[in-house]
């Protein structure tokens, strides 16, 4: 309503030239619509800048560690020590294919195990200070 009632106020104050004066202003019709165009540019640069960071932040670094799995896996051989998914700790006995080993987890315990569901060597997997304690605990015992 409000605005109607703007637009015959406009109507009726059309000035004539004799009574044209300084405070009327004339509308562009080239800044209204590069001001209309700006927040449509915004809203495209603020998806594109999304998407930006969601492939830096996310997508990314997960396929560097895809890479960098699939690599020590690759380097995965008889007698290496490994951890699996699931926790356990124990030893390549044997390549049964690329895509699956044999694991002695000790005791005569032995398993099949697909390469995807280990996940990684002991020695990476265990903190340095944890390996600090049992090669000092290993030193100790020897004197």
């Amino acid at each position: 309503m409000n605005l109607i009632n703007q637009a015959f106020a406009a109507e009726d104050a059309v000035p004539t030239p004799a009574t044209t004066t300084a405070t009327t202003a004339v509308v562009d019709p080239v800044a209204t619509t590069a001001s209309t165009a700006d927040p449509l540019f915004m809203n495209i640069a603020m998806v594109l800048l999304m998407g930006v960071m969601f492939y830096l932040l996310l997508i990314r670094p997960q396929q560097k560690r895809y890479k960098e799995h699939n690599l020590m896996l690759g380097m995965l051989d008889k007698g290496n020590k490994v951890i699996t998914q699931g926790g356990l700790v124990g030893v390549i006995e044997k390549n049964i294919s690329d895509s699956e080993v044999l694991i002695d987890f000790g005791n005569g315990v032995k398993m099949s195990v697909m390469r995807s569901y280990i996940l990684g060597r002991y020695e990476d997997s265990i903190p340095s200070a944890a390996a600090n304690d049992a090669s000092k605990k290993k030193d100790k015992s020897s004197k």
